[in-house]
């Protein structure tokens, strides 16, 4: 079977980038053929054939070529001629898009379906949502200007995008994003694909809302590259891959610390579990990563910042750690930090927004808080450091966990949604 894998981004930038890289390698080991396409960048690791992509867009950067972004995050035609000569070279049998609206634009479904009318062929169309994008222009279904949660744009009153200044609180962004989802909506752009993966049961309730999507939606939560927790009966209850020891039983002890990795930004909680390190000084957090709030991580005493890490590094601090935080204030879909947790043996403490909560068995492998509660989060750090005993059973408990690995996850892919 040929793929043809659409996104973005063709580096390493985000969890979406993990997710195609990790399922086109995959797909390959199983026999298939892949290829990519995407945005030109210096970082590009992955590509196609034809050597076709659209040019990087900065919105970030300044010069002429700005002035034409308005029109070119909507439709896209440089994305959908580019994209019909990848189609062209490439034959495939499947095109699978995941982050493609601003960048790319769904102007690249059109060039599917026109090729596939050209050939004769029908070319089955996979969506996997990584956010809210097609139900909320502002893909995080967040107002950045008061940080409160919402849902006033779905069943199609985008406007409140616009009221609200959604898009990075900018009036003219939001604008935009509402004449972009506006526009797909009118001409039933989205029900032009044929399957909509989503990583959460949370993410489909959410698409389900609009009917031009809700008979195309499956749940499919997303797959950990290697699931240890699967390989200890083989291994004498021995995690392959862990760098540090994992629980006392085996005759090894986890460091003293509460662990945080992921993004220092509002929307990712951590300035609400900056306010609960701030009233538990006498226990230490470890910070992995980076984001706009690195200067307030770096202020505080009892925490240290280990800056971005991935890998081995981030195996080895996560492992080291009795319990971690991910206090999310956004709705987010199926973080891969809950699930590298739990599977290298380390409970889990995550606010009970979005789909996150999907991923933890609450009292087994970890317990839920409500999001943006820094009183709740205090208490709940606070009753988990207290009991190492409940932690520890915590960890043992992990050992049960069932996530899909890679290859599980590809052969449903496969089975299920590529046919």
């Amino acid at each position: 079977m040929k793929v043809l894998i659409v996104n973005k981004f063709l580096y390493p930038n985000g969890g979406s980038e993990t997710y195609i890289f990790k399922l086109g390698e995959q797909l390959v080991k199983m026999g298939h053929e892949v290829q990519y396409f995407g945005m030109e960048h210096e970082g590009r690791s992955v590509g196609n054939h034809a050597e076709v992509y659209t040019s990087d867009m900065d919105f970030h950067g300044g010069g002429l070529g700005k002035l034409l972004y308005p029109f070119r995050i909507i439709y896209s035609t440089e994305a959908k001629r580019k994209m019909r000569l990848v189609l062209e070279d490439f034959k495939p049998d499947v095109v699978h898009l995941n982050n493609i609206n601003f960048q790319l634009t769904p102007s690249v479904i059109y060039a599917v379906r026109n090729y596939g009318k050209k050939t004769g062929r029908h070319i089955r169309i996979v969506y996997t949502a990584h956010d809210y994008q097609w139900v909320c222009p502002d893909h995080l279904m967040r107002i950045p200007s008061t940080g409160a949660v919402c849902f006033a744009c779905r069943g199609g009153d985008y406007i409140q995008c616009t009221k609200n200044r959604c898009i990075h609180n900018s009036m003219i962004k939001s604008l935009l994003g509402t004449l972009e989802a506006k526009y797909y909506a009118r001409r039933k752009t989205y029900g032009m694909v044929d399957v909509i993966v989503c990583p959460s049961a949370f993410m489909k309730r959410q698409l389900d809302t609009d009917p031009l999507l809700a008979d195309k939606t499956v749940v499919m939560h997303n797959f950990i590259g290697t699931n240890t927790s699967k390989q200890t009966e083989a291994t004498d209850g021995m995690n392959v891959g862990q760098a540090t020891p994992a629980n006392d039983n085996d005759g090894r002890r986890r460091k003293d610390y509460v662990i945080y990795f992921g993004r220092f930004s509002e929307e990712k909680g951590t300035k609400t579990l900056l306010e609960t390190c701030r009233a538990l000084p006498d226990i230490p957090f470890v910070f992995a990563g980076t984001g706009p709030l690195e200067e307030q991580v770096n202020a505080l005493p009892n925490v240290e910042n280990h800056g971005f890490v991935m890998g081995e590094k981030l195996q080895e601090l996560v492992t080291g750690a009795r319990f971690s935080v991910h206090p999310s204030e956004c709705y987010d879909n199926c973080p891969f930090a809950v699930m590298e947790s739990q599977v290298y043996g380390t409970p889990v403490l995550v606010s009970d927004l979005g789909g996150a909560p999907e991923l933890v068995q609450t009292g087994k492998t970890g317990e839920l808080f409500r999001g943006g509660d820094v009183r709740e989060l205090t208490e709940h750090i606070r009753a988990l450091w207290d009991n190492p005993e409940l932690c520890q059973r915590y960890s043992e408990n992990c050992r049960d966990i069932n996530f899909d690995t890679a290859e599980e996850y590809c052969d449903k892919i496969v089975r299920k949604v590529y046919s």
